[in-house]
């Protein structure tokens, strides 16, 4: 399922989507395809895997621990792609790669995509590429079926906003604050106008996703309440990993709660 359908189904079920975000081979692939697998059985609508970078701008502190822990355990770009495979084969859940563009780089961009598309990754997430330099990332990510999520923040204005957003498939990914990935204890009121102020250049075109901080049930229902489409949660779910290293079973045990109860943050009120 690729992931405007995904939205779709969840448009027709009156459902905002959940996007999971985890640092992919953290704290190693083994236990990372685990985690991976538990969060989407547990509800999660479109995953999110970030490959290990060792200079991860857009990031907190605990995604950045994350990414050091997983390229500790030897993850390459060819074992996310391993994963994702090994996910599809048993799960079939859109999944979208978070990365930098050096990775890209290093690997060849269409060597890069071409390994993507082999591996069923729906959809590629690069905070560091600005639209001005994406003209042939994007033609040759078209070609290969995978979406290209770009980020629009509280300060885009209308005319860079729209020229985002024909750069951009899947979902528009709209940052919630200012800053880096971590959680934060409410939603602002900067956010919440973001998401009122953008909605109407995406409304009938591309799902619009939120995410940076959100951490909580009622996090959720506000963003989705405000015209969201979608939120994405990250750092609470790579928090649970890092606070159970050495304890796999209370790991998935706590992942798994948070999951649903974030999930069914995202069903329309009875």
């Amino acid at each position: 399922m690729i992931i405007s359908e995904s939205f779709q189904e969840l448009h027709r079920r009156g459902e905002g989507a959940l996007i999971g975000y985890i640092t992919g081979g953290d704290p190693s692939p083994k236990i990372s395809q685990q985690i991976i697998e538990t969060i989407a059985k547990e509800g999660v609508d479109i995953m999110e895997i970030g490959i290990p970078f060792s200079d991860p701008i857009a990031d907190g502190p605990t995604i950045q621990a994350a990414s050091n822990r997983s390229l500790n355990a030897g993850t390459t770009p060819q074992a996310i792609f391993d994963i994702v495979k090994e996910t599809k084969s048993r799960i079939e859940i859109p999944i979208a790669l978070m990365t930098y563009y050096n990775v890209l780089f290093k690997m060849g961009v269409q060597k890069f995509l071409t390994k993507a598309s082999e591996h069923r990754v729906d959809g590629l997430i690069i905070p560091d590429l600005p639209i001005e330099e994406a003209a042939e990332y994007r033609e040759l990510a078209e070609k290969q079926g995978i979406d290209t999520i770009f980020l629009a923040t509280p300060s885009t204005l209308p005319n860079r906003l729209k020229d985002i957003l024909d750069y951009t498939s899947g979902f528009l990914y709209l940052i919630s604050i200012y800053g880096v990935t971590g959680k934060r204890d409410d939603v602002s009121q900067l956010t919440i106008q973001s998401i009122k102020r953008i909605k109407p250049y995406t409304a009938g075109t591309i799902p619009l996703a939120v995410g940076f901080g959100l951490h909580k049930p009622e996090h959720i229902n506000s963003v989705i309440g405000s015209g969201a489409d979608g939120a994405i949660v990250g750092s609470a779910l790579v928090k649970i990993v890092e606070s159970n290293l050495n304890d796999s079973i209370k790991l998935i045990e706590q992942i798994s709660t948070l999951t649903r109860n974030l999930k069914i943050a995202t069903l329309p009120k009875k």
